[in-house]
């Protein structure tokens, strides 16, 4: 599933053609995905305004000038493509239509917005814009990790007796909005803590070490244009980079590549998932 790095490029890759642009026709082809559509989705999106786009966690927010908000989570497979851009970013013109090309979204500039998501786990919602804040997915999500809000006094408080692993507490979204396996278990390794230390033990000079090193993870992952290890791509229809520059991600049985560190990448599994880790360097 696409996590922030992968949102964030996204929706970045989106801005030129759809923020200040009018929907001039909105297409839905099927009455779901994860679950139903809006009432007339299409034709509440048809002629609106994008006045604003942003990411919140793991979803795209468009603000419409009709007091709207579209959320769409890309779910498992899910891509939001654009092609026919006027600005000239994207070399490609629209491609035929595609069998699981789901909602369409052609702009007044010229541009067409295609989601297409083959397995169907993504969603779109329609959310009063003054209520956003409340709705059930957005209500519940801690602070952005490349925010303000999020900083190492917020952690440690976070953290206080936690008797849960350090991994699974920083995938909970309620703590921190957006973090997913990869780059949790890459920012554990670049701080040197294991994936198996209760979140409750760490120390403050632990806390604030972890900090800016989960920044800079997802800001390298960034500019790499996030990870492709199936189905995602960026809006341009590229691949991400960034599981090229994994230090343990998916590499179980592999030399660590700390310097100076002779250890081997080790595989466990935590609540469901794997993680990744060098059980010499990262206690």
């Amino acid at each position: 599933m696409p996590e922030l790095p992968e949102v964030e490029t996204v929706m970045r890759g989106l801005l030129p053609s759809m923020e200040g642009v009018v929907i001039a026709q909105a297409q839905v082809n099927r009455p779901d995905l994860r679950w139903p559509f809006p009432d007339r989705m299409a034709d509440r999106l048809t002629g609106a305004r994008v006045t604003a786009l942003r990411r919140r966690s793991k979803y795209i927010l468009a603000e419409l000038d009709r007091g709207e908000t579209l959320l769409v989570h890309l779910g498992m497979s899910g891509r939001m493509t654009v092609s026919g851009d006027p600005l000239g970013q994207f070399a490609h013109d629209h491609p035929q239509a595609a069998k699981h090309d789901h909602v369409v979204f052609d702009m007044e500039n010229g541009a067409r917005i295609t989601f297409n998501d083959p397995r169907r786990f993504g969603a779109m919602d329609l959310i009063p814009t003054a209520g956003l804040a409340e709705h059930k997915l957005l209500k519940v999500l801690g602070p952005e990790p490349l925010g303000n809000d999020f900083h190492d006094d917020y952690l440690m408080a976070a953290f206080a007796n936690k008797n849960t692993p350090v991994k699974s507490a920083l995938l909970d979204q309620g703590i921190i909005a957006g973090l997913g396996n990869i780059y949790v278990c890459e920012a554990l390794f670049r701080a040197a803590i294991s994936p198996k230390q209760k979140a409750g033990h760490l120390t403050s000079r632990q806390v604030a070490a972890l900090v800016p090193i989960i920044r800079r993870v997802l800001e390298d992952a960034i500019r790499a244009g996030g990870s492709s290890l199936k189905d995602f791509r960026q809006a341009n229809g590229e691949l991400g980079y960034f599981q090229h520059c994994f230090d343990v991600y998916g590499r179980e049985g592999e030399p660590c590549r700390r310097e100076g560190c002779t250890g081997t990448i080790a595989r466990i599994t935590q609540a469901g998932r794997s993680s990744f880790y060098c059980g010499k360097c990262q206690r």
